[in-house]
């Protein structure tokens, strides 16, 4: 007998754990937490998962996390998602997201190092699954490579140079735009205050 053993059966190692078509409601995170030190691909989907009962900080221990996926669950755009710079595959098919930028701001910020984000049959991802049309499918997909730019592939298709060139010119765009008129209407509330401040003297 080994003199280290403690006499306790031990705890099955797995580096895949899936609880898919479970009809869960929750995250069984006692029996996820077991394997903080081995599991890379957790596959929760084809569930009841939603929002209000998805606790993020537990899961931040899973430092060795390659690959989470949430499939075909009730989560939205409002999700909360530990950092979690091990993970680089997230798929989150066939949800409740309908505010793309929301989403993809917790996406880049808490998957510093993701490189395959696939988020098909959401409200925010239009393309032929769910009605949109081609332009639609086009500028999703731009904008979300110009904010993630380590994604090699976005949903099924992989992302080609050419396209990631584009999402960074398009988008570049629109935010010198954005700053422009942002510095125009600062300038211009300036102008007006020192309008009052003229009229004011010339009252007085």
């Amino acid at each position: 007998m080994d003199p280290h053993s403690s006499g306790q059966p031990s705890q099955p190692i797995f580096q895949w754990l899936s609880f898919a078509h479970q009809g869960l409601t929750e995250i069984p995170n006692e029996a996820i937490l077991t394997q903080t030190d081995t599991l890379e691909v957790l596959d929760l989907s084809y569930n009841r998962l939603e929002d209000p009962y998805w606790n993020p900080a537990l899961l931040g221990q899973l430092e060795k996390l390659s690959t989470l996926i949430l499939d075909c669950n009730n989560y939205t755009s409002h999700i909360k998602f530990p950092y979690m710079p091990s993970v680089t595959t997230v798929c989150i098919n066939k949800n409740k997201i309908n505010n793309l930028p929301v989403f993809v701001e917790e996406i880049r910020r808490k998957f510093p190092n993701i490189k395959i984000l696939s988020m098909m049959n959401n409200e925010a991802a239009p393309s032929y699954f769910n009605g949109g049309s081609l332009t639609q499918y086009k500028d999703y997909r731009q904008y979300v490579i110009s904010q993630i730019p380590g994604l090699e592939i976005l949903d099924d298709t992989e992302v080609l140079e050419k396209e990631r060139a584009q999402a960074r010119k398009t988008y570049r765009l629109q935010q010198s735009s954005h700053s422009s008129r942002k510095r125009r209407g600062d300038s211009s509330k300036k102008t007006t205050l020192v309008q009052k401040k003229s009229n004011t003297v010339i009252s007085q």
